[in-house]
């Protein structure tokens, strides 16, 4: 029986830990999801697009 996806927060995450996404990486799809909502809904998109927007995202916030 499959544990399900290992999902995880970035370092940058506050240690309260109740603002945050969280992130499971499969191989399939990176599935995204509200840190305070954990049997809530969840995006899933190809890996590639992740690749993508974290390459973006440093850039975006400066």
């Amino acid at each position: 029986m499959s544990a399900g996806p290992a999902w995880f927060k970035s370092s940058y995450s506050g240690s309260e830990g109740s603002t945050c996404v969280e992130v499971a990486v499969l191989p399939q799809a990176i599935r995204i999801r509200d840190s305070k909502r954990k049997d809530g809904p969840h995006l899933a998109i190809a890996p590639s697009t992740w690749l993508a927007f974290v390459a973006y995202a440093p850039a975006a916030a400066r």
